[in-house]
Protein backbone atom coordinates (compact mmCIF):
# COMPACT_ATOMS: atom_id res chain seq x y z
CA UNK A 1 0.00 0.00 0.00
CA UNK A 2 1.32 2.91 -0.62
CA UNK A 3 2.23 5.65 2.14
CA UNK A 4 1.31 9.29 2.80
CA UNK A 5 3.74 12.07 3.55
CA UNK A 6 2.84 14.36 6.32
CA UNK A 7 1.40 16.77 3.92
CA UNK A 8 -0.61 14.66 1.91
CA UNK A 9 -4.19 17.16 3.91
CA UNK A 10 -1.96 20.27 2.28
CA UNK A 11 -2.03 19.27 -1.10
CA UNK A 12 -5.69 17.55 -0.88
CA UNK A 13 -6.79 20.99 0.33
CA UNK A 14 -4.70 22.79 -2.59
CA UNK A 15 -6.60 21.00 -5.04
CA UNK A 16 -3.54 18.74 -5.35
CA UNK A 17 -3.65 15.43 -8.15
CA UNK A 18 -2.92 12.58 -6.06
CA UNK A 19 -0.67 10.06 -7.63
CA UNK A 20 1.07 6.96 -6.49
CA UNK A 21 5.23 7.73 -6.94
CA UNK A 22 7.81 5.45 -5.54
CA UNK A 23 5.65 3.70 -2.79
CA UNK A 24 4.22 7.19 -1.86
CA UNK A 25 0.97 9.53 -2.93
CA UNK A 26 2.11 12.51 -4.09
CA UNK A 27 0.52 15.39 -6.20
CA UNK A 28 1.21 15.94 -9.69
CA UNK A 29 0.08 19.37 -9.92
CA UNK A 30 -2.82 20.92 -8.52
CA UNK A 31 -5.95 21.52 -10.30
CA UNK A 32 -5.50 25.79 -9.85
CA UNK A 33 -1.93 25.79 -11.60
CA UNK A 34 -1.08 22.84 -13.55
CA UNK A 35 2.42 21.97 -14.67
CA UNK A 36 3.25 24.55 -16.78
CA UNK A 37 2.39 27.62 -14.07
CA UNK A 38 4.32 25.68 -11.51
CA UNK A 39 7.16 25.49 -13.76
CA UNK A 40 7.24 28.74 -14.72
CA UNK A 41 6.49 30.01 -11.29
CA UNK A 42 10.06 28.20 -10.14
CA UNK A 43 11.79 30.11 -13.12
CA UNK A 44 10.60 33.40 -12.45
CA UNK A 45 9.28 33.34 -9.04
CA UNK A 46 9.53 30.47 -6.41
CA UNK A 47 7.43 27.37 -6.06
CA UNK A 48 7.39 24.51 -3.16
CA UNK A 49 7.63 20.74 -3.56
CA UNK A 50 6.97 18.34 -0.86
CA UNK A 51 9.88 15.89 -1.26
CA UNK A 52 9.20 13.79 2.28
CA UNK A 53 9.57 11.11 0.53
CA UNK A 54 13.23 11.03 0.10
CA UNK A 55 14.97 8.58 2.11
CA UNK A 56 17.63 10.04 4.81
CA UNK A 57 19.94 7.79 6.07
CA UNK A 58 22.50 8.67 9.04
CA UNK A 59 26.46 7.62 10.10
CA UNK A 60 27.47 7.67 13.28
CA UNK A 61 30.48 7.07 15.09
CA UNK A 62 34.50 7.19 14.95
CA UNK A 63 34.25 5.31 11.46
CA UNK A 64 31.62 7.49 9.90
CA UNK A 65 33.91 8.56 7.16
CA UNK A 66 35.61 5.93 6.40
CA UNK A 67 32.36 3.70 5.61
CA UNK A 68 30.87 7.09 3.84
CA UNK A 69 33.97 6.75 1.96
CA UNK A 70 33.60 3.56 0.79
CA UNK A 71 30.06 3.60 0.01
CA UNK A 72 30.38 6.49 -2.47
CA UNK A 73 32.23 7.07 -5.40
CA UNK A 74 33.21 10.58 -4.50
CA UNK A 75 35.34 11.70 -2.50
CA UNK A 76 34.31 12.80 1.27
CA UNK A 77 37.68 13.50 2.82
CA UNK A 78 38.21 17.10 2.66
CA UNK A 79 34.61 18.11 3.78
CA UNK A 80 33.88 20.95 6.12
CA UNK A 81 31.19 20.45 9.01
CA UNK A 82 28.32 22.13 7.28
CA UNK A 83 28.98 20.70 3.44
CA UNK A 84 27.25 18.78 1.44
CA UNK A 85 28.45 17.09 -1.62
CA UNK A 86 26.75 14.57 -4.93
CA UNK A 87 27.72 11.18 -5.63
CA UNK A 88 26.68 8.21 -6.96
CA UNK A 89 26.88 4.61 -5.17
CA UNK A 90 28.20 1.45 -7.05
CA UNK A 91 27.80 -1.73 -6.86
CA UNK A 92 30.85 -4.09 -7.18
CA UNK A 93 30.13 -4.60 -11.18
CA UNK A 94 30.46 -0.82 -11.16
CA UNK A 95 26.76 0.06 -11.91
CA UNK A 96 24.56 2.83 -9.76
CA UNK A 97 22.78 1.31 -7.06
CA UNK A 98 21.77 5.21 -6.55
CA UNK A 99 22.81 8.63 -6.30
CA UNK A 100 22.94 10.52 -3.14
CA UNK A 101 23.58 13.49 -1.46
CA UNK A 102 26.19 13.29 1.39
CA UNK A 103 25.87 15.87 4.36
CA UNK A 104 28.81 16.68 7.34
CA UNK A 105 27.20 17.15 10.16
CA UNK A 106 30.23 16.64 12.40
CA UNK A 107 33.58 14.22 11.98
CA UNK A 108 31.61 11.41 13.44
CA UNK A 109 28.40 12.08 11.86
CA UNK A 110 26.94 11.89 8.17
CA UNK A 111 23.71 12.43 6.62
CA UNK A 112 23.04 10.33 3.55
CA UNK A 113 20.17 11.58 1.03
CA UNK A 114 18.78 8.75 -0.90
CA UNK A 115 16.07 8.27 -3.88
CA UNK A 116 12.60 7.58 -2.25
CA UNK A 117 12.17 4.22 -4.43
CA UNK A 118 16.00 2.66 -3.58
CA UNK A 119 15.41 3.69 0.56
CA UNK A 120 15.06 0.22 1.55
CA UNK A 121 17.77 -1.00 -1.19
CA UNK A 122 20.38 1.52 -0.15
CA UNK A 123 20.09 0.69 3.80
CA UNK A 124 20.11 -2.94 2.82
CA UNK A 125 23.50 -2.10 0.82
CA UNK A 126 24.99 -0.10 3.45
CA UNK A 127 24.77 -1.96 6.22
CA UNK A 128 25.68 -5.09 4.61
CA UNK A 129 29.06 -3.01 3.81
CA UNK A 130 29.36 -1.24 7.78
CA UNK A 131 33.04 -1.15 8.85
CA UNK A 132 35.22 -0.60 11.85
CA UNK A 133 33.45 1.41 14.79
CA UNK A 134 30.06 3.26 13.12
CA UNK A 135 26.30 2.83 13.11
CA UNK A 136 24.01 3.34 10.97
CA UNK A 137 20.34 3.75 10.76
CA UNK A 138 17.51 5.12 8.72
CA UNK A 139 15.82 7.89 9.87
CA UNK A 140 13.22 8.66 6.91
CA UNK A 141 9.90 7.96 9.03
CA UNK A 142 10.77 10.81 11.46
CA UNK A 143 11.82 13.46 9.10
CA UNK A 144 10.02 15.93 6.48
CA UNK A 145 11.51 17.78 3.75
CA UNK A 146 10.28 20.62 1.97
CA UNK A 147 12.11 22.51 -1.01
CA UNK A 148 11.54 25.88 -1.47
CA UNK A 149 12.65 26.93 -5.08
CA UNK A 150 13.42 29.59 -7.70
CA UNK A 151 15.18 33.11 -7.73
CA UNK A 152 12.87 34.60 -5.22
CA UNK A 153 13.27 31.72 -2.78
CA UNK A 154 16.31 34.03 -1.23
CA UNK A 155 13.52 37.01 -0.33
CA UNK A 156 11.12 34.45 0.99
CA UNK A 157 13.90 33.00 3.31
CA UNK A 158 14.98 36.52 4.07
CA UNK A 159 11.22 37.44 5.78
CA UNK A 160 11.83 34.50 7.86
CA UNK A 161 15.06 34.34 8.94
CA UNK A 162 18.54 36.49 9.60
CA UNK A 163 20.77 36.19 7.29
CA UNK A 164 23.62 34.07 9.56
CA UNK A 165 20.90 31.91 9.94
CA UNK A 166 20.47 31.31 5.57
CA UNK A 167 23.21 29.11 3.45
CA UNK A 168 25.03 31.20 1.61
CA UNK A 169 26.78 29.06 -0.58
CA UNK A 170 25.52 26.64 -3.08
CA UNK A 171 25.47 22.69 -1.70
CA UNK A 172 25.84 24.29 1.89
CA UNK A 173 23.60 23.72 5.14
CA UNK A 174 22.36 25.23 8.49
CA UNK A 175 21.83 22.85 11.06
CA UNK A 176 19.59 23.46 14.12
CA UNK A 177 17.72 26.42 12.90
CA UNK A 178 14.67 27.83 14.51
CA UNK A 179 12.07 28.48 12.20
CA UNK A 180 9.09 29.53 14.09
CA UNK A 181 9.90 27.25 16.77
CA UNK A 182 10.92 24.51 15.06
CA UNK A 183 14.67 23.33 15.19
CA UNK A 184 15.49 22.60 11.19
CA UNK A 185 17.83 22.36 9.04
CA UNK A 186 18.46 23.92 5.78
CA UNK A 187 20.21 23.33 2.82
CA UNK A 188 21.01 25.33 0.01
CA UNK A 189 20.36 22.70 -2.75
CA UNK A 190 17.88 21.50 -5.00
CA UNK A 191 16.46 19.29 -8.06
CA UNK A 192 15.18 22.28 -10.28
CA UNK A 193 18.91 24.31 -12.10
CA UNK A 194 17.73 27.54 -9.79
CA UNK A 195 18.72 29.09 -6.87
CA UNK A 196 16.64 27.18 -3.90
CA UNK A 197 16.64 25.62 -0.28
CA UNK A 198 15.46 21.98 1.32
CA UNK A 199 14.68 22.51 4.34
CA UNK A 200 14.21 19.28 6.94
CA UNK A 201 11.89 19.22 9.80
CA UNK A 202 10.65 16.91 11.95
CA UNK A 203 7.60 14.66 10.13
CA UNK A 204 5.31 15.89 12.82
CA UNK A 205 6.29 20.28 12.19
CA UNK A 206 5.93 19.37 8.30
CA UNK A 207 2.38 20.99 7.81
CA UNK A 208 3.33 23.76 10.38
CA UNK A 209 6.55 24.52 8.19
CA UNK A 210 5.13 24.12 4.72
CA UNK A 211 1.95 26.42 6.11
CA UNK A 212 4.34 29.58 7.26
CA UNK A 213 6.54 29.10 3.84
CA UNK A 214 2.99 29.23 1.92
CA UNK A 215 2.17 32.08 3.63
CA UNK A 216 5.04 33.89 3.79
CA UNK A 217 5.95 33.50 0.02
CA UNK A 218 2.71 34.42 -1.39
CA UNK A 219 3.83 38.35 -2.04
CA UNK A 220 6.84 36.54 -3.96
CA UNK A 221 4.60 34.50 -6.11
CA UNK A 222 5.33 31.59 -4.61
CA UNK A 223 2.92 28.49 -4.74
CA UNK A 224 3.00 24.52 -4.41
CA UNK A 225 3.88 22.71 -7.13
CA UNK A 226 3.90 18.67 -8.06
CA UNK A 227 5.78 16.02 -9.20
CA UNK A 228 4.88 16.81 -12.97
CA UNK A 229 6.82 20.33 -12.70
CA UNK A 230 10.15 18.95 -10.93
CA UNK A 231 10.63 16.80 -13.75
CA UNK A 232 10.39 19.37 -16.14
CA UNK A 233 12.57 21.43 -14.16
CA UNK A 234 15.22 18.49 -13.33
CA UNK A 235 14.62 17.90 -17.35
CA UNK A 236 16.02 21.38 -18.88
CA UNK A 237 18.52 21.64 -16.13
CA UNK A 238 19.78 18.33 -17.39
CA UNK A 239 20.07 16.35 -13.97
CA UNK A 240 20.07 12.87 -13.89
CA UNK A 241 16.70 10.72 -12.69
CA UNK A 242 17.57 7.29 -11.45
CA UNK A 243 16.12 4.43 -13.24
CA UNK A 244 16.45 6.54 -16.33
CA UNK A 245 20.30 8.18 -16.77
CA UNK A 246 21.48 5.64 -14.68
CA UNK A 247 20.42 2.13 -13.01
CA UNK A 248 22.25 -0.50 -11.48
CA UNK A 249 24.01 -1.65 -15.12
CA UNK A 250 24.85 1.50 -16.23
CA UNK A 251 28.02 3.08 -14.62
CA UNK A 252 28.25 6.68 -13.65
CA UNK A 253 30.91 7.24 -16.31
CA UNK A 254 28.24 6.45 -18.76
CA UNK A 255 26.64 8.56 -16.91
CA UNK A 256 27.91 11.83 -17.20
CA UNK A 257 28.87 11.67 -13.86
CA UNK A 258 32.81 11.05 -13.87
CA UNK A 259 33.75 14.16 -12.19
CA UNK A 260 32.13 12.75 -9.09
CA UNK A 261 34.03 9.42 -9.51
CA UNK A 262 37.73 9.93 -7.42
CA UNK A 263 39.25 6.85 -8.61
CA UNK A 264 42.32 8.55 -6.66
CA UNK A 265 40.89 7.72 -3.33
CA UNK A 266 41.26 4.12 -1.44
CA UNK A 267 38.89 1.24 -2.51
CA UNK A 268 35.31 1.81 -2.68
CA UNK A 269 32.84 0.35 -3.67
CA UNK A 270 32.95 -0.62 -7.86
CA UNK A 271 35.96 1.02 -7.84
CA UNK A 272 37.68 -2.20 -9.45
CA UNK A 273 34.96 -2.64 -12.06
CA UNK A 274 35.01 0.51 -13.38
CA UNK A 275 38.53 0.82 -13.76
CA UNK A 276 38.44 -2.39 -15.56
CA UNK A 277 36.02 -1.38 -17.93
CA UNK A 278 37.86 1.33 -18.90
CA UNK A 279 36.87 3.96 -21.28
CA UNK A 280 32.98 4.23 -21.50
CA UNK A 281 30.94 2.95 -24.25
CA UNK A 282 28.21 5.27 -23.98
CA UNK A 283 27.59 8.89 -23.15
CA UNK A 284 24.41 10.70 -22.12
CA UNK A 285 23.78 13.48 -24.20
CA UNK A 286 21.34 16.01 -24.72
CA UNK A 287 18.90 16.26 -28.05
CA UNK A 288 16.80 18.88 -29.43
CA UNK A 289 13.84 17.74 -31.30
CA UNK A 290 14.28 18.95 -34.48
CA UNK A 291 11.30 17.08 -35.85
CA UNK A 292 8.06 16.88 -35.61
CA UNK A 293 6.60 15.30 -32.24
CA UNK A 294 7.86 14.91 -28.46
CA UNK A 295 10.38 12.33 -27.50
CA UNK A 296 9.97 10.51 -24.63
CA UNK A 297 12.36 7.69 -22.44
CA UNK A 298 12.80 4.15 -24.64
CA UNK A 299 12.93 5.40 -27.82
CA UNK A 300 15.79 3.68 -30.25
CA UNK A 301 18.35 6.49 -31.97
CA UNK A 302 19.18 5.59 -35.71
CA UNK A 303 21.65 7.06 -37.48
CA UNK A 304 20.93 5.37 -41.23
CA UNK A 305 19.96 1.97 -40.31
CA UNK A 306 22.79 1.91 -37.44
CA UNK A 307 21.17 1.88 -33.76
CA UNK A 308 23.60 4.13 -31.92
CA UNK A 309 21.61 4.59 -28.21
CA UNK A 310 18.36 4.94 -26.93
CA UNK A 311 16.60 8.64 -25.15
CA UNK A 312 16.77 7.72 -20.78
CA UNK A 313 14.28 10.78 -20.38
CA UNK A 314 11.85 13.40 -23.02
CA UNK A 315 9.87 15.80 -22.73
CA UNK A 316 8.18 19.29 -23.61
CA UNK A 317 10.11 21.72 -20.76
CA UNK A 318 7.99 25.23 -20.61
CA UNK A 319 10.94 27.47 -20.21
CA UNK A 320 13.01 26.97 -22.91
CA UNK A 321 9.70 26.31 -25.15
CA UNK A 322 10.38 23.42 -27.33
CA UNK A 323 10.68 19.64 -26.70
CA UNK A 324 13.83 18.07 -25.66
CA UNK A 325 15.03 14.84 -24.57
CA UNK A 326 18.45 13.36 -23.16
CA UNK A 327 19.80 10.08 -24.46
CA UNK A 328 22.66 7.58 -23.90
CA UNK A 329 24.57 7.41 -27.05
CA UNK A 330 27.69 5.20 -28.15
CA UNK A 331 30.34 7.71 -27.79
CA UNK A 332 31.77 7.46 -31.12
CA UNK A 333 28.30 9.23 -32.03
CA UNK A 334 28.30 12.06 -28.61
CA UNK A 335 29.45 14.78 -30.92
CA UNK A 336 27.43 18.12 -30.97
CA UNK A 337 25.75 18.61 -33.60
CA UNK A 338 25.61 14.59 -34.41
CA UNK A 339 21.76 14.11 -35.86
CA UNK A 340 19.03 10.91 -35.42
CA UNK A 341 16.21 9.72 -35.94
CA UNK A 342 14.34 8.37 -32.97
CA UNK A 343 11.88 5.58 -33.33
CA UNK A 344 8.43 6.97 -31.47
CA UNK A 345 5.88 4.25 -31.91
CA UNK A 346 6.76 3.57 -35.04
CA UNK A 347 7.33 6.64 -36.37
CA UNK A 348 10.89 8.45 -36.95
CA UNK A 349 11.33 11.92 -35.46
CA UNK A 350 14.64 14.14 -36.23
CA UNK A 351 16.72 15.49 -33.66
CA UNK A 352 20.19 16.78 -32.95
CA UNK A 353 22.59 16.33 -30.47
CA UNK A 354 23.14 19.56 -28.56
CA UNK A 355 25.02 21.18 -25.38
CA UNK A 356 23.91 20.16 -21.91
CA UNK A 357 22.45 21.85 -19.88
CA UNK A 358 19.39 22.94 -21.92
CA UNK A 359 18.74 25.86 -19.54
CA UNK A 360 21.24 27.33 -17.00
CA UNK A 361 20.23 30.01 -14.77
CA UNK A 362 21.96 33.29 -14.95
CA UNK A 363 24.76 33.90 -12.54
CA UNK A 364 23.43 37.21 -11.29
CA UNK A 365 20.71 35.49 -9.51
CA UNK A 366 21.31 35.69 -6.10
Amino acid sequence: MDKKTPLYSCHLAAGGKIVPFAGYLLPVQYEATGVIKEHMAVRTACGIFDVSHMGEIIYKGPDALKNVQYIVTNDCSGMLDGQVRYSPMCNNDGGVVDDVLVYKISDEYYMLVVNAANREKDFAWMKSNLKGSADIEDISDSIAQIALQGPASASVMKKLLPDEFIPSKYYSFKKDVSLDGVKCLISSTGYTGELGYEIYCPEADAVKIWNLLISTGSCCGLIPCGLGARDTLRMEAAMPLYGHEMDEKVSPLEAGLGIFVKTGKDDFAGKAALISRGDPMYARVGLAVTGRGIVREHCDLYLDDIVAGHTTSGTFCPFVNAPIAMAAVKTEYSQIGTKFEADVRGRRVEVEVIALPFYKRSKNTK
